[in-house]
């Protein structure tokens, strides 16, 4: 399809995405004739993308505009739907538009709707650090695509170690594809080790810290964590993220379900295998405790948002959690 949309929060492999389009359909000869890039917060400049989008293609390859940071799935005038509905059908074979928001498409608009019919859509959302099999899988896929081989340990170390940043991905992937000079080795757990710049402290290490009532090492890791720029409210995401999967792990366990694909799905838990090591983590505790975290952990997120001091409001809420969990 000549429509092209790509939305998410991950601003980073975004543009990743917009730069190997570009190579795919600019000759780069002529790129400085057919290709465009409008800010989108405006009403006329999205007329302008839609003009320049209907413009023949001048010398070789095909016509790239990208209409960056656009509005349009989020507020849309009839006139600018107008336009839409007038110039997507009619674009020529060779030319090409590109939208791209941080922002979900408002489903109930006419403007999200008919773009969605319209357009080929791709979804670039931050993986919640705490859906670790997820983030393992886009190791795969990104480092495919950069041609690098990885172990299955490898890929789980570096999964662990960049978490959802997907610049720092690319980046340390990058440098494993150099280091390997292109070769066809395989990297494996002992070359992340000596060459992936990463702290061993996380969030998830800092949750697995509060369960085991470990209060000194808790208070120990947010800290560090603060002092590399981690933001609160994502450390905070990934607590609640990880305390939610452990409470509804044990309540199905407690409830009787005996079936590992069924407790995984509960949880939201790609691949039912982890469960083992679930298990262990929370045999001695009851549901009723874990899920006793949760409502500590919205008020932590609610008083962030209220601009409270974030060391000191985490310690506390860190302390109040190890006091919960004594069994």
């Amino acid at each position: 399809m000549p429509t092209i949309f790509y939305w998410g929060e991950d601003e980073f492999a975004i543009n990743q995405a917009v730069k190997n389009l570009q190579a795919k359909l600019l000759d780069p000869n002529w790129i400085q004739f057919n290709y465009d890039k409008i800010n989108g917060d405006r009403n006329e400049a999205i007329i302008e993308a839609l003009n320049q989008a209907m413009t023949p293609v001048f010398g070789m390859g095909n016509r790239l505009v990208w209409l960056a940071d656009t509005v349009i799935c989020q507020q849309c005038s009839e006139d600018i739907f107008k336009e839409l509905q007038r110039t997507l059908p009619n674009l020529p074979e060779n030319s090409y538009l590109l939208l791209t928001s941080a922002k979900k498409p408002d489903s109930r608009l006419k403007s999200s709707k008919f773009i969605q019919n319209q357009a080929e859509v791709k979804e670039f959302e931050l993986i919640p650090p705490w859906k670790v099999e997820e983030i393992a899988q886009r190791v795969r896929e990104i480092a495919k695509e950069v041609g690098v081989k990885l172990t299955p340990d490898a890929i789980e170390l570096l999964a662990e170690s960049v978490g959802n940043n997907s610049r720092l991905l690319w980046m340390e992937l990058e440098k494993l594809r150099l280091f390997k000079n292109n070769s066809a080795g395989t990297i494996d757990k002992k070359d992340i080790l000596s060459l992936v710049n990463a702290s061993n402290q996380s969030s998830l290490q800092l949750a697995s810290a509060i369960l085991k009532r470990e209060t000194g090492k808790a208070l120990e890791l947010v800290n560090e964590l603060l002092n590399r720029n981690e933001n609160p409210l994502a450390i905070t995401a990934t607590l609640g993220g990880q305390f939610r999967t452990w409470a509804i792990v044990k309540l199905k366990i407690e409830e009787g379900e005996k079936d590992e694909k069924n407790i995984a799905a509960a949880a939201e838990i790609a691949n039912p295998k982890r469960l083992y090591f679930i298990r262990k983590e929370i045999q001695s505790f009851s549901s009723k405790q874990l899920l006793a975290t949760l409502p500590i952990l919205l008020e932590l997120e609610y008083r962030l948002k209220r601009g409270a001091e974030p060391l000191a409001t985490l310690q506390t809420k860190i302390i109040e959690l190890c006091c919960l969990l004594v069994t």
